[in-house]
């Protein structure tokens, strides 16, 4: 069982003010490619999976968003570290 959950949202500066969504779909797009369950939020993107594996993640997301020509980001992230494991599910289950 993973020990994160990583929400994460992303702001890169586009070249020439291009609109965000394209590089946002980007970076959901190597979310994807990574396996790790995931769920898109309208304001964020919430990870589960292993620390480690989901920061590094992360740090691949940005630097993307550089290749795709942005000149910097923003990257906003809440963390919740429970090395008992902690699922997606497990905080939202009673709601759904």
């Amino acid at each position: 069982m993973a020990n994160s959950l990583v929400s994460v949202q992303i702001i890169p500066k586009t070249p020439n003010g291009k609109d965000v969504i394209p590089f946002v779909d980007e970076a959901i797009t190597l979310i994807h490619e990574s396996g790790l369950p995931y769920q898109v939020n309208p304001l964020d993107t919430t990870i589960e999976g292993e620390m480690t594996e989901v920061l590094s993640l992360v740090e691949r997301m940005n630097e993307k968003m550089v290749e795709l020509g942005c000149h910097n980001v923003i990257t906003q992230m809440k963390i919740l570290y429970q090395p008992t494991g902690i699922t997606l599910s497990t905080l939202t289950e009673k709601y759904r």
